[in-house]
């Protein structure tokens, strides 16, 4: 009876064990590819408890399933115009293809090796069509860096997944640079242009400030001899209202007004400190002398 005992929970066990290696949970973020002697049968992606056969016969390969993101190491590259630049871009992907995928890279390491050299590749095409002011310029007409990550995210997307069922969704580039041997005379190139430049924004500021002064002096001209010809005018219209206020006094009693302008023009020149010596027929005299009597 100890004997049937013992049978009966070593099988339990083998039992337990058996159904052990045969459930397994498949959470949210992963994908699970059912292997029978190494070959593919299943592919689940919906998460929940499921059922294989118990090892060695079938197995499972976990993949996670989310948005990985891969950093490659920066680069050397070639430009069109022969200028060293070191690029250094970094790729979102995710596994789109699993049994590919698994048949091909295996694993996420694989992947990113894989990964590293399409990478590399399509970039060093892509720049070598392009000089280096399409990365680097002051002028936004001139930049491509859009274009070109277009262009390589593109090459890299076909490559990845036709090749390794790799889905590329987006490849950007963080930091582009220059060689540390080819910076100082980079440097040099870009602090020439910029002084340039500068030179060229001095050069039309002067010649617009040359244009504006002219302009305000041709007005400043227009204005007083506007100006000079209304002040002649109204002096004009004075002189002749005033020498008709000079007529209408003379007709009225012209004694008395030549006795006046004649005192006015002795006014000009006596003062306290002047004595005067009139003789006999002197106008002053004759009109004093008229006046008093």
């Amino acid at each position: 009876m100890t004997r049937r005992r013992y049978y009966t929970a070593a099988i339990t066990i083998i039992a337990l064990l058996i159904l052990r290696t045969a459930m397994f949970v498949v959470d949210e973020t992963s994908t699970v590819i059912v292997t029978q002697f190494g070959r593919p049968v299943r592919v689940i992606e919906t998460a929940g408890l499921n059922w294989k056969l118990p090892q060695p016969i079938q197995s499972i390969t976990l993949f996670d399933k989310r948005l990985l993101v891969y950093d490659p190491k920066a680069t050397e590259f070639l430009t069109n115009d022969k200028k060293n630049i070191v690029v250094d871009a970094f790729v979102a992907w995710r596994i789109a293809d699993p049994e590919k995928f698994l048949e091909t890279v295996n694993d996420r390491e694989g992947a990113e090796v894989r990964m590293a050299d399409i990478v590399a590749s399509e970039l060093g095409a892509a720049l070598g069509q392009y000089p280096l002011h399409a990365l680097i310029s002051v002028d936004p007409d001139l930049m491509k860096v859009d274009e070109i990550m277009e262009r390589v995210a593109l090459g890299c997307r076909t490559t990845a997944e036709s090749s390794f069922g790799i889905e590329v969704v987006d490849l950007r580039m963080k930091r582009l640079a220059f060689p540390e041997q080819n910076k100082q005379s980079v440097f040099d190139r870009m602090r020439a242009e910029r002084e340039r430049t500068a030179k060229k924004y001095r050069s039309e500021g002067e010649e617009e400030a040359i244009k504006i002064r002219a302009e305000a002096d041709k007005e400043r001209q227009e204005i007083l001899a506007a100006a000079y010809m209304e002040a002649e005018k109204v002096r004009g219209e004075g002189d002749a209202e005033a020498m008709r206020i000079y007529g209408d006094a003379y007709n009225t009693d012209p004694g008395f007004y030549e006795f006046v302008r004649t005192l006015e023009s002795y006014r000009k020149f006596l003062d306290d400190k002047t004595t005067i010596v009139l003789s006999s027929d002197s106008d002053l005299l004759k009109l004093l002398d008229k006046k008093g009597n």
